[in-house]
């Protein structure tokens, strides 16, 4: 049965790509003799061509994340497994891969910019700021939830093996993680300096942060710091990943990730069809899980975003890939196909909880355990088919690195997309506004980790999701306009559109209503209730304004090609 239903979500991803993909590239009539961006602007710093191997790498380790892993697995624990495996199935291939090639484009025939910038071309300069600021708060929810989640790895690590007093486990993964950032920043000044061939390059860095794994595991006393140590260091450490060249940190860190990705996926694929395991949980739970956020429709939508459409994607793809997009054939492959790559990381996650048997799954009190641990004992579970049950250790660190490894690739990117989105809304530019930008964008991060008490991920991860769904809609909303006025098709933008705002606008309501009466004065509650106000008053601004500029201004065919 698990066999099967791996073959069939493969063949439906393959589909995606070379049909339902190849269509819409058709639509968006892609042409290689129109230089892109990352070669008329190329500065060196943030606009820099490179290939799509590189390019496919770095981008696919900064949209897959926490996201694709925590929110199946949380889905999962909740309403069962059919649902989420529904729901990521048609959402990857009919409406996140759509989104992301769709905003991936839409930038890079608007000169690279951010998709506020896009809306405000599209919709007028009140429309361009209310996106920046949706973006702004989106992005600060996108840092608050991944860095709370990643400073709890770095202390907990995985309580699989925490009975070992000679072996700390998120002081294993914390040192992992360090090395692996420190062997990037390495490859950047190697690539940049000494222009050593790709592959020369690949196979002396890619098993020297496989290597990084087992040196954790061997200095896991080094980095003992507390949760609010971990939150304030990783806050710092996005500051200056956002400060600096692209080809210093973030290209090479992306590349890297990418294999760790790979990696995690290939040892998915071997215990999921070499393993043997079958299937212990139940194909469906409930409608309803309880607690605010239990009902099926519409909280599995925005529970499950990254893996099967996700709006902070549209930002990595407008504020860092399209400035780096070589040739604009280049699109599909890391716009849709990196889409459909993330979607088989989820299918994943799905897969660790499926055949886990409930004390995996759950504690002595009937908790379960963090998406971080399932995760990790899975990944760790798979790749002992390979190297054996004697190095779980290992396995498992492994595991959890990877799971750090991918928030750390979100991390310093949402950063330096705040700091672009600040500087465009500033018009600074240069070494100045890249100060200012990181500053404003640091800020309020830094109240919410420190007021909000440690773990409080939890709290932030629904309306993480549901801003974040919505904020693909909105994505959706502006290229759908762009499309409508260049005379081109816009169905599949529009309807994909249509359902992801109807059902975050839904989960969003309920959000305030339920956060509003469960507040108790000035407390986390209160202010994940504001958000959410403030969200959807953004958003239904925002189609209001979309709507009275399509009856207003006339179509034209201006505006599609490179602008």
């Amino acid at each position: 049965m698990l066999t099967l239903l791996a073959v069939a979500f493969l063949c439906w991803l393959v589909f995606g790509y070379f049909g339902y993909g190849r269509w819409i590239a058709r639509q968006f009539s892609l042409d290689d003799t129109r230089e892109t961006p990352a070669n008329t602007l190329n500065d060196g710093e943030d606009f820099v061509p490179i290939s799509p191997f590189y390019l496919f790498g770095q981008h696919f380790s900064a949209i897959a994340a926490a996201g694709p892993i925590a929110g199946p697995i949380i889905a999962c624990l909740a309403w069962g497994w059919l649902p989420s495996l529904l729901w990521i199935a048609l959402g990857v291939v009919l409406i996140g891969a759509v989104h992301d090639f769709s905003a991936l484009t839409s930038s890079v025939r608007h000169g690279a910019c951010s998709i506020a910038e896009v809306t405000r071309q599209k919709l007028g300069g009140a429309a361009g700021r209310a996106m920046m600021g949706f973006i702004w708060l989106a992005l600060v929810y996108v840092i608050v939830a991944f860095t709370d989640i990643t400073a709890g790895t770095f202390v907990a690590g995985d309580d699989a093996l925490a009975g070992e007093t000679r072996f700390d486990p998120g002081g294993a993964v914390a040192m992992a993680s360090i090395l692996y950032l420190g062997l990037s920043v390495v490859l950047g000044l190697v690539e940049r300096f000494l222009k050593p061939p790709l592959w020369l390059a690949t196979i002396i860095f890619v098993p020297a942060t496989f290597a990084l794994a087992y040196v954790g595991t061997m200095y896991s006393h080094v980095f003992a710091f507390g949760h609010q140590t971990w939150a304030f260091v990783i806050l710092v450490y996005c500051v200056a990943a956002s400060l600096v060249p692209v080809w210093a940190l973030l290209q090479p860190r992306g590349y890297l990730g990418g294999f760790v990705l790979y990696t995690a996926i290939a040892v998915g694929i071997i215990g999921i069809f070499f393993g043997g395991y079958t299937i212990q949980q139940p194909a469906f739970k409930t409608w309803d899980a309880g607690g605010l956020t239990g009902m099926l429709f519409p909280f599995l939508f925005v529970t499950i975003a990254c893996g099967a459409c996700s709006g902070f994607h549209g930002l990595v793809c407008s504020g860092t890939t399209s400035k780096q997009l070589d040739k604009e054939s280049h699109a599909r492959p890391i716009g849709y196909g990196a889409m459909l790559a993330e979607g088989f990381v989820a299918f994943m996650a799905i897969v660790v909880v499926m055949i886990a048997g409930n004390d995996m799954l759950y504690g002595p009190d009937g908790k379960a355990f963090a998406a971080g641990k399932i995760y990790g004992n899975g990944i760790g579970e798979f790749l002992t088919l390979i190297i054996g049950k004697e190095n779980l250790q290992f396995a498992i660190t492994f595991g959890a690195m990877a799971f750090s490894t991918f928030v750390f690739d979100t991390l310093d990117v949402a950063m330096r997309l705040g700091r672009y989105l600040v500087q465009e809304l500033i018009g600074i530019a240069g070494r100045v506004g890249a100060v200012i930008g990181t500053i404003a964008m640091v800020a309020l991060p830094f109240f919410l980790i420190f007021f909000a008490k440690p773990g409080s991920w939890v709290e932030f991860w629904t309306l993480f999701g549901a801003s974040n769904q919505l904020l693909a809609a909105l994505t959706l909303l502006s290229i759908t306009v762009w499309l409508y006025k260049a005379r081109r098709r816009i169905a599949f933008t529009l309807l994909p559109m249509l359902f992801v705002l109807t059902i975050t606008l839904w989960a969003l309501g309920s959000l305030v209503i339920g956060n509003f009466q469960a507040s108790q004065g000035f407390d986390i509650k209160l202010v994940n209730g504001v958000a959410s106000l403030i969200l959807i008053l953004l958003a239904v601004f925002l189609v209001v304004t979309a709507w009275i500029r399509l009856r207003k201004d006339d179509r034209n065919d201006i505006g599609f090609d490179a602008v």
